[in-house]
């Protein structure tokens, strides 16, 4: 007598997945063109190796991923929306930016000239998805997740190329660190996984975060004046990130004061 293994979960998963696949296609193909575009410019204009494009299409195939596994079963009917294929080629954009970070033994200041070019582009672009979703009427949690960790990403990825490139000591990583480390708090203090208001502050202290790791990672920038950049950025980020603790904090005991 045959035993039914439980996979069903499984399979229903894998559905879900290529269901999901087919909603982007478009939107993976373009991305597709995009890293390799980027690899190969990293390849041929930086010098780097042919080893790039490896560690590219790595750092695509799991932000393709964590794109699907995350996609809510409403796109099957009405696809991503505009403001989310912003994001998503904007993502891709992103990723030749990530692979250096696996390949830090070749960073030199070639490609690091490189690498600002593409991160910056990524940066310029971010507001542009928030603006198309407003103006389509297409604003959904899944966008500004999706916007937000990408952000977050980006910073985290500048921070350790600013490390990796010996622009600044291995502190740096706290700024690409603290958003990582503040969700993981939550785990523990589960107050501080409430909803924040939004704020002007908490996203001027994003992009400034972003154009100073930029300006950390130049190779024009000294040392010196790059750890001071970087440093100035972590301050800002620990005050904002101080604000918004406190807020939560006095949320959660005036709650526990109207309880009976």
């Amino acid at each position: 007598m045959k035993t039914r293994l439980p996979h069903t979960g499984l399979r229903r998963q894998a559905r879900q997945f290529l269901a999901q696949a087919g909603v982007w296609r478009t939107e993976l193909t373009i991305g597709l063109l995009i890293v390799l575009t980027g690899a190969a410019l990293l390849h041929l204009a930086a010098g780097m190796p042919a080893s790039v494009f490896a560690a590219t299409l790595l750092s695509y195939g799991l932000l393709v991923c964590m794109v699907l596994h995350a996609t809510p079963a409403a796109f099957h009917r009405d696809g991503p929306g505009p403001a989310n294929r912003v994001t998503f080629l904007r993502a891709a954009l992103v990723m030749p930016v990530a692979a250096m970070a696996l390949l830090p033994a070749h960073l030199d200041a070639d490609a690091t000239y490189w690498l600002l070019g593409l991160a910056a582009t990524a940066l310029a672009l971010d507001g542009l998805d928030g603006a198309v979703a407003r103006r389509t009427g297409r604003v959904t949690a899944f966008g500004a997740r999706f916007d937000m960790e990408l952000d977050a990403l980006l910073i985290l990825i500048l921070a350790l190329l600013v490390w990796q490139t010996g622009q600044a000591g291995l502190w740096v990583l706290l700024v690409g660190l603290m958003r990582y480390l503040f969700v993981a708090a939550g785990w523990r203090w589960t107050w501080l996984q409430r909803e924040l208001p939004p704020s002007r502050r908490r996203q001027t202290v994003c992009v400034v975060q972003s154009v100073a790791l930029l300006v950390a990672l130049a190779p024009v920038v000294s040392p010196g004046l790059a750890s001071a950049t970087a440093l100035a950025a972590l301050l800002l980020l620990t005050y904002s990130f101080t604000v918004d603790v406190l807020w939560l904090y006095r949320q959660d005991r005036n709650l526990a004061g109207e309880c009976p």
